[in-house]
């Protein structure tokens, strides 16, 4: 039977029913059981709950062994047919869930929660849980999230078993706050922190769960996410762009906000040779291992066929197959640069709910690369000698009804105005010039450490490419040329008739700036594979909102746009480079420029909390004076953990494996590793004396850069003199080559 709208509870059927319906019924009992359609398991000792319901048993979402394919396609999603499906019995469309007004309606939360139980029930589920991004979460925290969850069934005195799932438990939760990193936000006599659906990203199952996408504050109603200040961010982009837009004559129907696609890079090595890491376990990268005798210097990895002789395309296929399942529309896999490196891409949409998206992405990855006898490593930096991973932020500004704004074509047609696209670039030029502190604080994830400017990654100088053409248009502009800029594409042909030409861009790719400009969007290349790139579209959303405030202000007072793009381009282009960022002597050249240049992410964390940027977060309502400072202690914090866990990791593997093999293959005495241990101790030591946050994380930059690598080339020596058989750990000849070393989980 159906209720009524807001009749949310659920009977079970008669002891007798239960009896005669068992053999419809499945336990469950491992990771692969089914639960079957209108019955929820509550014990291994199969004591069984059915619904009030008459329905055939249908087995819980589960992946196909083919192809990724439309079948199934957002089946695990609450949106579009499927909410509308559920959404008609009570007489809503998934239209209801289209803006977030249906949050404020009790009733309206009622029939959502009403159709949310139904679904979870016809496909398994039992249980929910609010899903939300704790801060400092990024290369530690699996998933990057925290959920409690809570079953869907509630019990009568008699301890009778009903289902129950109102709006008000869909709407908002409640957890520790003082457990999860807060900046002193929180503590243990004032630890509230609540949790508030967010209806911009959909609900979405898998297993027998469903994921209530969740904003996280305390209870003072300050910012203890990733995912709180995004929204706050997107809303300052949307008010500042309208009204620089409505200034410019074109109004918006609808929202602005930031549109994102994001490219994953991982590595996926053989699980049993990571067993025999502790490095890789407990940090996510090696801080010893010696150079194989081949790396990446032949170039034969890039795009190379992933290949079905071993693991890596069977689990490829699957974590493209499970996205599919909840909605994550996953377009892209193919082989990077270093060996056993991959990469997974997505079609580009709303920065909050592709945020969601890829955090999911590698919760999906690490998981069943597990299924497959393989470990996925998601750190900026696993190995040293070969490229490390990231993931490539791909950054634009788009309205509700499909206007993108650094689409200069299609603004001039939408909007019939020359004046728009030139004073939105110069605009986010003077974003880039002001702000350049920020976005290297974005993405001063741990793991950067070893990658920026390391011929893998952009250097750390926050420039940007604009290529020579719209340079050139530029310059025209500032000497008073002002007309529609036309980006024209080139002919490229291939020297034979038999392959037809090509249309390309007008412009080249530039892959050593940090963040250039191509294919009417931004692309923020720095940021790190492990992070929560919230913080990263945080700061572009917030920084270029001040940018259109102020633009929309003058627009206001009577300059004209013309008038404007000048002034901006004349005081911020500095920042525009179009040459090779990975040239030794751009970062030298761009600090006469004037470029913001932060070569040690810990000092570009501490830039938090400078006068200018609470200022900018306070004036955009993004984060108030004490969440700066909360969220600098966090990330300072973070940095800090990360590195004393590879010391101590690294003292762990000196001790327990590199000693005893060094004596068991009698290659010398070990004198110096026992020194190298106590030199790490002390430096541990040293960080932990250390009250300010600041300098102690410095201190810890310096023996991770200094220290160790110089202990690891003396540990990477004896590696090398080592037979293998006295060699106790994996080596980066297992680890780093799928196709030529054994992979079974079974070893």
């Amino acid at each position: 039977s159906t209720a009524a709208p807001g009749t949310l509870g659920r009977t079970p059927t008669t002891v007798g029913t239960m009896q005669s319906t068992l053999a419809q019924q499945k336990v469950f009992t491992t990771k692969n059981s089914r639960f079957a359609r209108g019955a929820s398991v509550t014990s291994t000792a199969a004591r069984v709950v059915t619904a009030n319901r008459n329905v055939a048993a249908k087995a819980m979402l589960s992946m196909s062994s083919g192809p990724a394919t439309t079948e199934g396609y957002g089946s695990g999603c609450f949106r579009g047919a499927v909410a509308e499906q559920y959404l008609s019995k009570y007489g809503e469309t998934a239209a209801l869930l289209d803006t977030p007004a249906w949050t404020k309606s009790e009733a309206k939360a009622d029939i959502v929660a009403s159709a949310v139980l139904d679904w979870a029930i016809d496909n398994g589920a039992s249980v929910y849980c609010h899903w939300f991004q704790p801060m400092g979460s990024s290369g530690v925290r699996h998933g990057n999230t925290g959920q409690v969850h809570q079953s869907m069934l509630k019990f009568s005195s008699d301890g009778t078993p009903s289902y129950k799932f109102s709006g008000e438990q869909l709407l908002q939760g409640e957890t520790d706050g003082s457990s999860y990193p807060n900046g002193g936000m929180r503590a243990t006599h004032t630890a509230g922190g609540y949790l508030s659906i967010d209806p911009y990203s959909p609900i979405f199952l898998r297993e027998d769960t469903v994921f209530i996408p969740s904003g996280f504050v305390s209870y003072n109603g300050d910012a203890l996410d990733e995912k709180t200040p995004l929204h706050r961010a997107t809303a300052a982009l949307n008010k500042e762009t309208k009204r620089m837009l409505k200034a410019l004559g074109h109004t918006v129907k609808g929202d602005v906000y930031a549109n994102i696609g994001l490219e994953q890079e991982i590595f996926l090595v053989p699980r049993h040779a990571f067993y025999r890491r502790p490095d890789l376990q407990f940090t996510g990268r090696t801080i010893t291992g010696k150079m194989p005798p081949r790396g990446q210097e032949m170039c034969d990895h890039y795009m190379a066929p992933i290949s079905r002789a071993t693991a890596a395309f069977e689990c490829m296929r699957q974590i493209q197959q499970e996205c599919y399942k909840v909605g994550i529309p996953l377009l892209t896999r193919h082989r990077e640069v270093a060996p056993n490196q991959y990469e997974f891409a997505p079609m580009f949409g709303n920065a909050i709910t592709q945020v969601d998206q890829n955090l999911m992405i590698m919760q999906i990855i690490e998981e069943v690369a597990s299924e497959h006898g393989l470990a996925a490593l998601l750190q900026e930096k696993p190995f040293a000698g070969i490229n490390g991973s990231g993931k490539h932020n791909n950054w634009s500004i788009g309205t509700s009804d499909g206007l993108n704004l650094m689409n200069p074509k299609q603004v001039a047609s939408v909007t019939g105005s020359n004046d728009i696209f030139p004073l939105v670039m110069a605009a986010v030029v003077s974003a880039v010039d002001k702000h350049g502190d920020l976005m290297r604080l974005a993405i001063a994830s741990p793991g950067n450490d070893f990658r920026l400017g390391a011929m893998e990654a952009p250097p750390a100088v926050m420039s940007t490419y604009l290529g020579p053409s719209i340079t050139e248009y530029f310059e025209k502009v500032k000497a008073g040329t002002h007309g529609a800029y036309v980006s024209e594409k080139k002919q490229l042909n291939f020297g034979t008739d038999t392959i037809p030409g090509i249309k390309v861009p007008a412009e080249d790719r530039n892959r050593t700036s940090p963040f250039p400009y191509g294919g009417n969007r931004f692309e923020f290349r720095a940021a790190g594979s492990s992070q929560n790139v919230s913080m990263v579209n945080t700061v572009l959303n917030t920084i270029s909102a001040e940018a259109f405030k102020i633009v929309a202000d003058r627009l206001e007072k009577g300059e004209t746009p013309l008038a404007i793009t000048q002034d901006l381009l004349a005081k911020h282009d500095k920042c525009v480079f179009n040459g090779n960022g990975y040239d030794p002597e751009w970062p030298d050249e761009a600090v006469k420029r004037g470029i913001w240049r932060i070569d040690a992410g810990c000092d570009a964390i501490n830039e938090m909390t400078s006068a200018k940027n609470i200022k900018l977060f306070g004036e955009m309502g993004v984060f108030n004076e004490k969440e700066c400072g909360a969220r600098r202690t966090v990330m300072l914090e973070h940095y800090i953990g990360q590195v004393e866990m590879e010391a101590l990791t690294m003292i762990d593997m000196i001790n327990k494996h590199v000693i005893p093999s060094v004596k068991a293959a009698d290659l010398g005495n070990p004198n110096k590793l026992v020194d190298a241990a106590k030199t790490i101790k002390g430096a541990v030591a040293k960080i932990h004396a250390t009250e300010d946050l600041h300098a102690a994380a410095n201190l810890a930059r310096n023996m991770r850069l200094d220290t160790m690598v110089s202990i690891r080339s003396i540990i990477d020596e004896f590696e090398g003199r080592c037979p293998p058989e006295k060699w106790t750990l994996a080596t980066y000849d297992e680890l780093l080559f799928l196709d030529t070393f054994p992979e079974s989980d079974y070893m």
